[in-house]
């Protein structure tokens, strides 16, 4: 028994998760551009590679200097602006090795991108603010007002649109998320329109929910998900992952009983982090429909147990899926790969705290 707690990876649920997004962008006719801040790993990241994809979407230049390091991706896109001169001196080290891509929504972010761009611009994408309301510029005329004037900046290359829709999680049916996708593209479309007198060519467009949904629509030239490569529960809610298709989960052990409707197990919130607490069944125990979590502490988990049901003992492992993959990974130093059940490699989380 592998001692827990314990972050496994079934890598068979892996390469299907990989495979199926691939065919889907290819028959669709889209390119493909994952998100790594959901795996952190080189080894996954040259997977989706090797399968076609263009290039990989970071988080971070530090995400992106682990993968330029250890895998053959040429092509980078940080969907993240770089400020201050530490980050924009990585910034030119890093385009000495690859071709790199910066997510901006500002002048400010332009104005220091040129700073690094002076005999060789820095190519950005514009985000859009398609309804999630982190970062970017309303759709339409402002978005275009705004890349009018980044696109006066030296040593920029305004080459396209983004956006992320992270309000898609509010989805709970197909229809909802199509229409979520459909608004998005409209969005982004309307924006280009408006945009018509620059030479914009890329349309990028995030997010797990919607990827296979926004694959296809008009105007979308690119699809960046990430989760899909593990799933989570947030999949599980939206309706894009079933259980089988969950290819990430933290193995656990049963270390009290204090009550007959209570079971307590070792991985609490340093593990399987806070997302989602308090909402209906945020983690999913594997096989035990008859388990809910109640509440995570630093080191321990709370299950509530219907009553009715057989009776986990001390000593006994369990399995979760947890509410985000994504936290859960940066937490590990190294996660288990498995095949049909058995343990065949541990893999060092190399772009975790990056």
């Amino acid at each position: 028994m592998i001692d827990t707690p314990a972050v496994l990876i079934d890598l068979g649920r892996v390469e299907h998760n990989l495979e199926e997004m691939a065919s889907l962008a290819t028959a669709r006719g889209v390119a493909l551009r994952p998100h790594i801040k959901t795996h952190k790993l080189p080894q996954l990241a040259q997977r989706q590679l090797d399968l076609g994809a263009v290039g990989l979407t970071c988080a971070t230049l530090s995400e992106a200097e682990v993968m330029v390091e250890h895998t053959s991706v040429r092509d980078i896109t940080i969907a993240f602006p770089i400020l201050g001169e530490a980050k924009l001196r990585r910034l030119a080290a890093l385009r000495e090795r690859v071709t790199v891509r910066v997510v901006i929504d500002s002048v400010e972010a332009a104005e220091a991108l040129s700073l690094v761009g002076t005999k060789n611009p820095v190519a950005a994408l514009l985000e859009v603010d398609t309804g999630l309301h982190r970062m970017g510029t309303p759709p339409g005329l402002a978005a275009a007002q705004l890349a009018e004037r980044i696109s006066r900046r030296p040593g920029v290359d305004l080459i396209g649109l983004s956006s992320h829709a992270g309000h898609a999680y509010r989805a709970r049916t197909p229809q909802e998320l199509m229409e979520y996708a459909v608004a998005e593209a409209n969005d982004l479309t309307a924006t280009l329109e408006a945009c018509k007198h620059l030479p914009l060519r890329e349309v990028s467009v995030g997010s797990t929910p919607t990827g296979r949904a926004s694959a296809g629509l008009p105007g979308i030239t690119e699809i960046r998900p990430g989760t899909y490569v593990f799933n989570d529960v947030n999949q599980l809610r939206v309706g894009v992952a079933t259980h089988e298709t969950c290819a990430l989960t933290v193995a656990t052990t049963v270390i009290g009983r204090p009550a007959p409707d209570r079971v307590v197990v070792d991985a609490g919130a340093k593990v399987l982090a806070l997302d989602g607490m308090g909402t209906p069944d945020w983690i999913n125990v594997v096989g035990r429909p008859d388990m809910h979590p109640q509440f995570l502490s630093e080191e321990h988990g709370v299950f509530a147990l219907e009553p009715g049901g057989p009776s986990p003992e001390i000593g006994e492992q369990l399995r979760l899926i947890p509410c985000h993959c994504c936290t859960v990974i940066n937490l590990a130093d190294t996660v288990f790969v498995t095949t049909a059940g058995e343990v065949i490699d541990e893999w060092q989380v190399m772009a975790r705290t990056r």
